[in-house]
C-alpha cells in the first residue's frame, strides 16, 4: 500500500492563508456623558486607559459633556476592549464601534 503525499513542485512559495479572528479589525471606543461622575474623574480615566495628555484628555471630556458622546479612541478591537474595560473600572459607560 503507497500513502498519498502532496508535493509541491520546486520554486513556487508555500501560501499559507491565516484566518482573521477580528481582533485586527480597526475599531473605536465611544464614551457617554453622565450624570455621576465629575470632569476630573472622567478626564484621569481617559488619561489612564488611552495614555493621552491632560489636554487631549480635557477636550474629550468636555466633548462628551457637550454632545453626550464622543469616539474617544480608535485602534485594534484588542485594544478597544482594552480602553474600554480601563473606562468601565469607574462605572463610565461606553460602547465599541467597528
Amino acid at each position: 500500500m503507497v500513502a498519498d503525499t502532496l508535493v509541491r513542485p520546486l520554486g513556487e512559495p508555500e501560501i499559507i492563508e491565516e484566518e482573521s479572528t477580528g481582533a485586527d479589525l480597526p475599531a473605536k471606543v465611544i464614551l457617554f456623558n453622565d450624570d455621576w461622575h465629575t470632569f476630573e474623574e472622567v478626564i484621569v480615566q481617559l488619561m489612564k486607559a488611552t495614555g493621552c495628555g491632560r489636554e487631549r484628555a480635557e477636550a474629550l471630556t468636555w466633548e462628551v459633556h457637550t454632545r453626550g458622546k464622543a469616539a474617544v479612541y480608535e485602534g485594534t478591537l484588542t485594544e478597544c476592549l482594552q480602553v474600554s474595560s480601563i473606562l468601565e473600572e469607574i462605572a463610565l459607560h461606553t460602547q465599541i464601534e467597528y
